[in-house]
């Protein structure tokens, strides 16, 4: 239709539009770095105050964490299709796949319902109830790979578990750990083929999900299947441990699996060995995260790499502090870790777009009017005298409590210095609940590298995979 033909409201009202599509056009273009590597770094359940406490706890009020300097931030919003408070499964899963799912679904459709997984003859969660012909959702890691990328993800937790599992996985309960397994081997019974020829790097704990069943191994596979075999046979390496993975050559992909049973040690842990502890073996999250970009890298089209640390949230819910925030400074060594690293080949990070993030928050609170200086996990001290402070009945209390979790006293009484700073302290809450639970409010991201600029605002956590997206150039 030509302008002149029409009526001048109408001229105006096309002339407006036209305008309007080109500056979105323009700003559209000024976003998209076409970013040949993305670094995703999540911290499992790192609320902005485990963020703060994290920082006081290592570099005292006015010290930066590495994240803290990124240079672009965002507030994100992180419900789930079915609750105010989200899981880490369709969070995560809100970030890989831009769809809001239901609470304990993985990378799945949006109306798709969780169901359970049944017990098998060992007892174990092996029966994976999913109604057959779910649609899933297409994951950020699955595009890259299909666009000749290489793609990892790493964890400190089970690599079946929520987080990890988003990024490879499609299955409508996360605690169908049995058959997340199953989708990550080339070829094999129930792999996810759109995961083309596998994952390049996979990294994490919890090797019982893809060994079977014996004896010695009672949380195994009741299929008699050793996946670990199988990886073998399709021209992976297998690590069990640091000494392991460290002698991994680049050129054949790579799966570590760094735990008998369940997640990576707490990173307060990690100089435990058997039976207490297999920490002293595991690489800790930086090296995995080195470990990975180096065998990322050799491919010619970049990477895709998303890096968890996923403890964060499990000392968050057994409401002990310390190890949360001694996890949340191992995470951060990782990003620091990372950045270092990719600058060495790609100095203004033109290349590489790094985003740092939390799936949910978590009720931790930080109270009281303490004084600068004062230890974030000791008893609160007043910032005028320096004297401990007291709550209504004149007992002393934390600087960091929890709103709900399983020590709430039927009476207070007075918490000393010595108690408040061991490692196996528990803090008080406000609820009394089996166990913490997530928080329902805004996360932080942050961002830095190619295509960063568009991480700005408040966010809903699915818009997060469209940024994704177009800092590729997909």
């Amino acid at each position: 239709m030509k302008l002149a033909s029409t009526p001048a409201a109408l001229k105006s009202a096309l002339k407006l539009s036209l305008l309007t599509t080109l500056v979105a056009a323009s700003v559209a273009s000024a976003y998209a770095a076409d970013a040949k590597n993305v670094i995703f770094f999540l911290g499992d359940g790192m609320g902005p105050s485990v963020v703060t406490a994290a920082r006081i706890y290592q570099y005292q009020e006015d010290g930066n964490l590495t994240m803290d300097t990124l240079e672009r931030t965002a507030r994100i919003k992180t419900f789930s299709n079915d609750a105010q408070t989200t899981d880490s499964a369709p969070s995560m899963a809100a970030y890989m796949t831009g769809v809001k799912m239901n609470n304990e679904v993985i990378s799945m459709a949006q109306d798709t319902i969780a169901k359970e997984p049944s017990r098998d003859v060992n007892g174990n969660l092996g029966v994976d109830n999913c109604p057959a012909g779910g649609k899933s959702a297409p994951t950020i890691l699955e595009l890259a790979k299909a666009k000749g990328k290489a793609v990892g993800a790493i964890t400190t937790t089970e690599l079946t578990h929520a987080t990890p599992a988003t990024t490879f996985s499609h299955i409508c309960n996360r605690n169908a750990q049995y058959a997340i397994a199953a989708q990550t081997v080339p070829g094999g019974a129930g792999y996810n083929t759109a995961l083309g020829d596998g994952v390049d790097v996979l990294m994490g704990g919890g090797r019982n999900h893809f060994t079977p069943w014996s004896a010695s191994n009672k949380y195994g596979r009741a299929d008699g299947r050793n996946l670990l075999t199988e990886f073998a046979a399709k021209g992976y390496t297998v690590a069990a441990n640091k000494a392991e993975m460290a002698a991994a050559q680049s050129g054949k992909k790579f799966i570590g699996l760094y735990s008998t049973r369940s997640h990576l040690e707490y990173e307060l842990d990690r100089t435990a060995t058997p039976p207490l502890g297999e920490g002293a073996t595991q690489p800790s999250l930086s090296e995995m995260t080195l470990k990975a970009i180096d065998l990322l890298s050799k491919n010619a089209n970049g990477y895709f790499l998303m890096v968890e640390g996923g403890r964060i949230d499990h000392a968050l819910h057994g409401i002990n502090a310390k190890r949360a925030l001694t996890d949340t400074i191992a995470f951060d060594d990782a990003i620091k870790a990372a950045i270092a690293k990719i600058k060495e080949t790609d100095p203004k990070l033109e290349n590489t777009l790094i985003v740092v993030t939390a799936d949910h928050d978590h009720t931790l609170a930080f109270n009281g009017y303490g004084k600068r200086g004062n230890h974030i996990l000791d008893i609160n001290r007043g910032y005028k005298d320096n004297q401990p402070s007291k709550d209504a009945d004149g007992n002393t209390y934390t600087t960091l409590v929890f709103g709900n979790g399983p020590n709430r006293p039927a009476l207070r009484s007075n918490v000393d210095s010595a108690t408040a700073l061991k490692d196996n302290y528990l803090q008080e809450t406000g609820v009394r609940l089996a166990s913490e639970t997530h928080g329902g409010g805004d996360v932080k991201l942050l961002a830095t590298g190619a295509g960063a600029k568009a991480f700005k605002g408040t966010l809903d956590n699915t818009k997060v995979f469209d940024l994704l997206k177009a800092a590729f150039g997909f």
